[in-house]
């Protein structure tokens, strides 16, 4: 996918299309489109920085009825995932960063940040419409 904020919805419509005609985690589709979203917000916006020289590459994983998974891996120098700060936290309600993680980790049963951030893998499990808890590894 080009590394332009315009190219997210048009990229994110097409790949829910597939995912719902596949039936890869039914009932879980709005989840996992959101945390996708999230996911390709972060690697256009903070990852490349909008540079339309560099591109973010996904791949996706769909076993029917039982699970999603998806990869977004950007070209970007990463970011240290211990360091952004918890949105939820008392006085991090006016911090701009941190909530697109949060919202990943909070959708999807399980969320990883690889190769210094540039590179995030999610799972999303068929039937399970309501997570227990924010899953970060």
């Amino acid at each position: 996918m080009r590394s332009e904020v315009a190219a997210i919805s048009p990229f994110v419509d097409q790949l829910m299309f597939l995912i719902k005609r596949c039936r890869c985690a039914p009932g879980n589709e709005t989840d996992i489109e959101i945390a996708l979203r999230e996911a390709l917000i972060n690697a256009v916006i903070h990852g490349n920085h909008e540079d339309p020289r560099k591109q973010v590459y996904v791949s996706c994983r769909c076993q029917a009825e039982e699970e999603v998974s998806i990869v977004v891996k950007d070209e970007g120098e990463g970011f240290d995932t211990n360091a952004v700060e918890d949105p939820t936290a008392p006085g991090a309600i006016e911090s701009s960063h941190g909530r697109g993680i949060y919202l990943m980790t909070a959708l999807m049963d399980e969320v990883r940040f690889e190769q210094s951030g540039t590179v995030v893998r999610m799972r999303k499990k068929s039937g399970n419409t309501q997570p227990d808890r924010p899953k970060r590894l």
